[in-house]
């Protein structure tokens, strides 16, 4: 059909439909408790029509699609937006995400930005990085994609987030491996300039006030993790301080009320320097970080 420069079908057909629809949907989610409504409305009919959230005044009346109300409805019953679209965006990647597998978050796409800083600011031609707790492969990919020359090792324990981050990280150079991040990669040991996780760090305490979308759609063990939320950390404290190099730094991230407790797991007396908590964009404690003492 063409379209005059203004956008608009020269034959003057109607485009006031979908908006309207996205208008309601938008009241729909709020009143179902969806923390952003008007953007999954939005992302919902794009996904729907094949089209952009900014072109969504392009979609004719006669092209409206009511498969838009079965995904809606959907988003409604607090389903995941990412498993009804399939897809999670995270910095400059586009991942497959679903069910059994734990949607990654904006917040840790700040924790993956320090990373990025921090392996660039070494004197390492390859950096060598590990992705524990890997999930959908989401920091290991970008760790790859915007560090060019670093050789990225993933683990994931769970066989469900196994298939989704094969499925993401098929092509890539990334290294997946099946296993414990408590124990992995033993021939690695001494040689990592880069451990990264985003861990369980759900106190199990916790169930109740977590948004529905993690507690009945993600994996159980990428959530919880003991009374206090940090067993896990605890235990990839130890796997970080075996698998870095003297001077190679690790970074956790962890849940903004969990700010001040995760530096002190990393004391000068089990050979780590500089711990530190840092923010996310929302200024909310997200992650520590520490370097292995040199000797």
């Amino acid at each position: 059909m063409q379209r005059s420069s203004a956008g608009r079908p020269r034959n003057g057909a109607s485009r006031s439909v979908l908006l309207a629809e996205v208008a309601q949907a938008t009241q729909r989610l709020a009143d179902a408790g969806v923390p952003s409504p008007r953007f999954d409305a939005e992302e919902l009919a794009a996904f729907v029509h094949g089209v952009k959230r900014g072109e969504l005044h392009l979609v004719d009346d006669a092209d409206f699609d009511a498969r838009y109300w079965e995904a809606i409805a959907r988003r409604e019953a607090r389903e995941p937006l990412q498993h009804i679209t399939g897809r999670a965006f995270f910095r400059y990647l586009e991942l497959q995400v679903g069910p059994g597998v734990f949607v990654p978050r904006p917040e840790t796409e700040s924790v993956v930005g320090w990373a990025i800083d921090a392996v660039r600011a070494m004197d390492v031609v390859e950096p060598l990085i590990v992705d524990l707790c890997t999930g959908s492969g989401a920091i290991a990919l970008a760790l790859a994609q915007e560090v060019p020359r670093s050789r990225v090792h993933a683990v994931e324990l769970d066989e469900g987030a196994l298939r989704w981050a094969r499925k993401n990280i098929e092509g890539s150079r990334v290294r997946l491996h099946h296993g414990d991040a408590l124990t992995a990669l033993p021939e690695l040991n001494g040689q990592v300039d880069l451990v990264i996780s985003n861990p369980p760090y759900i106190p199990l305490t916790e169930w109740e006030q977590v948004a529905p979308e993690a507690r009945d759609h993600d994996p159980e063990l990428a959530l919880f993790s003991g009374e206090d939320g940090l067993d896990t950390i605890r235990g990839l404290e130890r796997t970080a301080h075996r698998l870095l190099r003297p001077g190679g730094v690790v970074v956790i991230e962890h849940a903004d009320t969990q700010g001040g407790q995760v530096p002190w797991i990393f004391t000068e007396e089990r050979g780590w320097a500089d711990a530190a908590d840092h923010p996310d964009l929302n200024k909310r404690p997200r992650f520590a970080t520490a370097r292995r003492a040199t000797p």
